[in-house]
């Protein structure tokens, strides 16, 4: 019974999380659009979502750091570092870029691909490409180094 409470688990905090999304237009790349567009007809419904989500995110790391073990019994894994390196950066902007560029990020593209629209298939084959390009290149890399 325990091995099947994590993937539960996983299974349900996902369908929230996308029902969520779904609830809050954040799988609508035209909603999320019209909330980037600061210099023109600028929607700020969806700053309630990130505003809400952040609350959460806070009340759960401030939780988990007095924890060593998940509700579940796994030890808790919490980032450490807290070094702002250029590499950061750039993937930042790049998420950034391609969010702004499409209306999507990862998980409302994975939401609008459940949901059968076009736009959000579009974007998880890109997601896709760019991870694969991503491993490739970090292997060479460190491939490289080894040599």
């Amino acid at each position: 019974m325990a091995a099947l409470a994590a993937p539960a688990s996983a299974l349900l905090a996902g369908l929230l999380f996308g029902i969520g999304l779904m609830l809050s237009s954040m799988a609508n790349p035209a909603k999320v659009l019209g909330f980037l567009d600061l210099a023109g007809r600028w929607d700020p419904s969806l700053m309630c979502v990130m505003v809400g989500a952040i609350a959460v995110g806070v009340l759960a790391f401030f939780i988990a750091k007095r924890r060593s073990r998940s509700l579940l019994g796994s030890p808790m894994q919490l980032p450490t570092s807290t070094t702002i390196t250029l590499r950061l950066v750039l993937g930042s902007a790049v998420f950034g870029i391609g969010w702004g560029v499409a209306g999507f990020c990862p998980g409302p593209a994975l939401v609008a691909l459940g949901a059968g629209y076009a736009k959000g298939a579009g974007f998880v084959a890109a997601m896709v490409a760019g991870m694969i390009v991503f491993e490739l290149v970090e292997r060479a890399k460190s491939g490289m180094q080894r040599a």
